[in-house]
């Protein structure tokens, strides 16, 4: 299991934004994107995940193992907690495990419809879908938004004692610590020279 990335070039609205991005991650690592909003890196991970096409370069890692979280919780709000996660368990052939509930303090919420958890809770509830798509390579923009310090915790705990510990890599977007042995990458020196016709599109970086 590895995620190699070679010679990476990103763009947004047909403009170019990051350029000559490389990297290599073994099973069990992380790596944080860092850098000012604006630089690229919700670009990339979009282009790491397959959502968007590179303008040049590769992306080598095993089909079908990839997984894209965003700012979105991607949570039904007509549906229970519990049918929320099993729902996406059996969308990648999968059993509910209680062990996703407990992971990120849901368990006491399961029989709670999505729509009246706070933000918190929903954010909680969105990211507790990783752990049971089984997905092995994660790209996470932003994961932590709306968490508390102590869900933010339970994130970290999530990623380092279960993702990575079972050989799973992730890329992760963040301006948190999140108490990971993992190395940062600063997007800044790849960031594509500026447009001649106005720059780059920031509503999408």
């Amino acid at each position: 299991m590895h995620l190699a990335v070679t010679d990476l070039a990103c763009a947004r609205g047909g403009l170019p934004v990051l350029t000559g991005v490389s990297f290599r991650l073994e099973a069990g690592q992380a790596l944080i994107l860092r850098g000012p909003n604006g630089v690229g890196k919700t670009t990339l991970l979009r282009t790491l995940a397959g959502l968007q096409p590179a303008m040049a370069g590769e992306v080598d890692f095993p089909a079908d193992e990839g997984a894209y979280a965003s700012h979105a919780d991607g949570v039904k709000l007509t549906l229970s907690v519990t049918e929320n996660l099993a729902f996406w368990a059996a969308v990648h052939g999968r059993q509910l495990d209680d062990a996703a509930l407990a992971a990120f303090d849901l368990t006491g919420l399961r029989d709670r419809m999505a729509g009246t958890l706070s933000a918190g809770q929903k954010r909680r509830l969105g990211l507790a879908r990783l752990a049971v798509i089984g997905r092995k390579v994660l790209f996470l923009d932003e994961p932590t938004v709306s968490l508390d310090r102590a869900a933010v915790g339970l994130f970290a705990d999530f990623l380092r004692d279960q993702h990575l510990a079972q050989g799973g890599i992730a890329v992760i977007a963040t301006h948190i610590d999140l108490g990971l042995e993992a190395p940062e990458l600063d997007l800044t020196p790849y960031r594509a020279a500026p447009d001649a016709a106005g720059g780059s599109d920031e509503a999408f970086l």
